[in-house]
């Protein structure tokens, strides 16, 4: 997938995967997310065990990806570690910090209304250390 393609794919998806590491072994959940063009933003639940896990150890890896048969499927992984920013769990303000966050996600989840803060989350930033994409829709198609 070239840059621009994962650019707007970032931008555009609402869902991701997340794995973290969990004292049991991989964890995977489903999580939504705001891509600002070099940092993957999640607004995560701090009673999770996603939370749990990347308070113990911040490595991630998110899978964003879609398709329904092989010559369909497209994805990008990103690897890094994540740091958390403002309070735990936050209930605002907005500091500078998540400005960009808060209004990405303002307009990709609730454009008419704002985002509102419910005192259950709080910012993560993914920071990537290894971006990974394929994109199977560019193969070929094979000779009749």
């Amino acid at each position: 997938m070239d840059l621009d393609a994962l650019d707007t794919t970032l931008r555009t998806e609402r869902v991701v995967r997340a794995a973290t590491v969990s004292a049991d072994g991989p964890h995977v959940s489903p999580v939504w997310f705001v891509w600002d063009g070099q940092v993957i933003w999640l607004y995560s639940l701090v009673r999770s065990q996603r939370w749990v896990d990347l308070a113990r150890e911040p490595r991630i890896s998110v899978v964003c990806d879609g398709g329904t048969d092989f010559a369909g499927l497209w994805g990008i992984e990103i690897r890094g570690r994540v740091e958390v920013v403002g309070d735990v769990p936050f209930d605002g303000p907005v500091s500078e910090a998540l400005a960009e966050p808060v209004r990405l996600w303002s307009e990709k989840y609730v454009p008419h209304r704002g985002m509102g803060f419910d005192a259950k989350h709080a910012w993560l930033r993914l920071s990537p250390t290894k971006i990974l994409s394929w994109d199977f829709r560019k193969l070929a198609a094979p000779a009749s």
